[in-house]
C-alpha cells in the first residue's frame, strides 16, 4: 500500500506514511502536481494504486464515485479553524490503524471532527 497526500494536508504525513511502512508514499508536490486540478489529482492516484489522503472530501468523493476501481480514499472532515498540524498528524495515525495495512478497494474511510472535537469513523464503499 501507498498513499499520496493532498496539499490540502502536510508533506510531513507522507513522511509519516513512510516511516511506519509504506516508503512509496508522496505528496502532491513531490510529484510535480501543485496546483493541479482534483481531476487531475486524482487520476495520478487511481492509475499509480495510491489511496489518496485528503481534506477536500466533497470533490474527491464526487471524483472517485465515477472510478470503477480504485484503492481507497481517505478523507478527513473537521469543523472550521479545527484543522492544525497536530491534527492531521492524528487523523492520519488514526487512519493507518482503521486500514491496518489492507488496501481499501473501492473504499472511502472518513474521519470526522466537530467543534466538540467528537471523533467519527465511517467506512463505505464508492462507488456504491
Amino acid at each position: 500500500m501507498k498513499f499520496l497526500v493532498d496539499e490540502c494536508l502536510s508533506p510531513d504525513l507522507a513522511k509519516l506514511a513512510r516511516d511506519s511502512g509504506y516508503p512509496e508514499s508522496s505528496h502532491v508536490r513531490w510529484l510535480g502536481l501543485a496546483g493541479a486540478k482534483d481531476h487531475m489529482v486524482t487520476r495520478r492516484a487511481v492509475d499509480d494504486g495510491y489511496v489518496l489522503v485528503t481534506h477536500n472530501t466533497t470533490d474527491f468523493c464526487g471524483l472517485y464515485s465515477r472510478e470503477d476501481l480504485h484503492v481507497g480514499l481517505v478523507a478527513f472532515n473537521t469543523a472550521p479553524g479545527l484543522m492544525s498540524l497536530d491534527l492531521q498528524i492524528r487523523l492520519f495515525r488514526l487512519a493507518l490503524s482503521e486500514l491496518d495495512g489492507e488496501e481499501a478497494w473501492n473504499e472511502v474511510l472518513e474521519i470526522t471532527v466537530d467543534a466538540e472535537r467528537f471523533v467519527r469513523i465511517e467506512r463505505f464503499d464508492l462507488p456504491e
